[in-house]
């Protein structure tokens, strides 16, 4: 349905809003995500990507809106619309008119979009908004989230034995946690480097991390450190938004792992959250496999996301599964080079 169909019939239209107007809206709404404040997209349109707001309203509200990341695809064929953890709208019946708005806009070849968690009986039909599910996916489907809304003793008391235990003896051990200042993004940087390298991922740049830190820290983030005598032991990056805490980077030297710095730091991170008032802590990236099979298989893997799965397990959380990766298809011969594409580089 198009833009000037919908627009008689809803009194609908594109809006402008400023970043301001755009971040209290996410705010305010129930699935909030730090992916869709326009800090992400400031930081984002600095190392190679494109971000535009399409919002619509009446007068200057906003009633509906995404916040775009734009990325060319290979061979110069078009564009691709992608929109993580996203968009909003305060009646369900706007999401057509939305999607509608953000392919006229951006012109893009087709809309990817990960809209993320929906609580129960909330669930949008994307495939009657004309979406299918992606072959590609962004952002991790599956991760496990944490409720810490209780006592410090219930949120160990859900815990695995050894992870309580590890917890409590990095607590009693030297180690120093403390947030850091914008100068420790260098030893950040290196330390995540160092992280990489032994665990087999890629790390962004130091200058993608001192700008996470300008854009985001102390407003919505922290960069948490662990040092004993002297030695950097783990550092991670924590963000928050509304009711709900990310770990979205961590760093560990291999140096007194016996202290298990790398405990004490994410129940340094969880005070963090519920000091801002957070219910959940999100852990941020497991397999996309579900429980039984995670449960079955961690031991036996260490490829991609099984490497840190045994790590958060034994936190207590559940494990949740967003809705995925689904793509609305504007150009079908686009779309199909780039489904061409992605069988290619496997």
């Amino acid at each position: 349905m198009s833009l000037s169909r919908l627009k008689d019939k809803s009194s609908l239209r594109l809006i402008r809003p400023s970043d301001a107007e755009w971040d209290r809206f996410v705010s305010a709404q129930p699935r909030a995500h730090l992916l869709q404040l326009s800090a992400w997209g400031a930081l984002k349109s600095r190392f190679g990507w494109g971000a535009q707001i399409v919002a619509l309203g009446t007068g200057e509200a906003i009633q509906a809106g995404a916040q775009v990341l734009l990325t060319p695809l290979p061979l110069g064929l078009g564009k691709m619309a992608y929109v993580p953890m996203g968009g909003f709208s305060t009646e369900p019946s706007h999401y057509p008119l939305l999607w509608d708005a953000v392919g006229r806009k951006t012109g893009a070849a087709f809309i990817k979009l990960e809209p993320g968690h929906f609580p129960p009986d909330t669930t949008p039909d994307l495939a009657r908004m004309g979406f299918q599910q992606s072959p590609q996916t962004i952002q991790p489907p599956r991760t496990i989230v944490i409720d810490i809304a209780d006592s410090d003793e219930a949120i160990l008391g859900r815990m695995n034995q050894s992870t309580r235990r590890k917890i409590r003896k990095s607590l009693k051990s030297d180690i120093e946690f403390a947030e850091g200042e914008r100068a420790d993004i260098k030893a950040f940087s290196r330390l995540m480097t160092q992280t990489g390298e032994r665990n087999a991922f890629g790390v962004h740049s130091e200058a993608y991390f001192d700008t996470v830190f300008e854009l985001f820290m102390p407003a919505h983030g922290t960069l948490l450190l662990a040092r004993h005598e002297g030695d950097l032991l783990a550092a991670i990056m924590v963000f928050s938004l509304g009711e709900t805490a990310w770990y979205l980077y961590g760093a560990s030297s291999r140096v007194k792992s016996n202290l298990y710095a790398t405990y004490g730091i994410q129940w340094a991170a969880i005070q963090w959250a519920k000091n801002r008032g957070c219910r959940y802590y999100d852990l941020w990236g497991v397999p996309d496999h579900d429980e039984a099979t995670l449960e079955a298989q961690f031991k036996d893997r260490g490829d991609g996301l099984w490497g840190v799965y045994g790590f958060k397990r034994g936190w207590g959380g559940e494990v949740r599964r967003s809705l995925g990766a689904w793509d609305k298809i504007r150009n079908p011969f686009l779309y199909a080079a780039y489904c061409a594409a992605l069988r290619l580089m496997r």
